[in-house]
């Protein structure tokens, strides 16, 4: 995975269950906020896009649970935004335990960039693509922060 975003994150005791394992909803939770935190990084302003009546809008998810992790836990979102194309843009997302770099969910997500009220797609503008494209200047694996 090329990694464009990195979100840390603290496990806090409202994530988890009364057993301390971090309930299923916190880690889309922590994903949604990747998402907008690496959009905005990447210059895509969800204000603006608002104003304009074009709003991002989730089509697919796909989550795979692969270890728990804990109340206290110190966890980072790793995204990127894995492709464009027409109104799509496909993003992958990982969460893992920092200590042991252990892999705890895996999510893809497909959203799709929709024209309201009409709910028309729109064309993913070109300056996203160029802003998501590795940048022949820059270092493989280089990461937005």
């Amino acid at each position: 995975m090329h990694v464009q975003f990195t979100l840390p994150y603290q496990v806090m005791y409202y994530d988890t269950d009364c057993g301390g394992v971090v309930h299923n909803l916190a880690y889309l939770r922590w994903v949604e906020e990747c998402r907008t935190k690496m959009a905005s990084a990447l210059g895509i302003d969800y204000a603006i896009l608002a104003r304009e009546g074009r709003h991002t809008v989730l089509v697919r998810h796909e989550v795979d649970y692969h270890a728990p992790a804990f109340l206290a836990d110190q966890i980072r979102i790793n995204g990127c935004i894995e492709r464009m194309s027409g109104s799509s843009m496909w993003f992958r997302f990982e969460v893992r335990r920092a200590e042991d770099d252990k892999l705890c969910v895996t999510v893809v997500q497909r959203l799709a960039l929709v024209q309201m009220p009409q709910g028309r797609p729109c064309r993913i503008p070109a300056e996203w693509r160029a802003a998501v494209a590795p940048s022949e200047d820059s270092a493989p694996g280089q990461d937005v922060k």
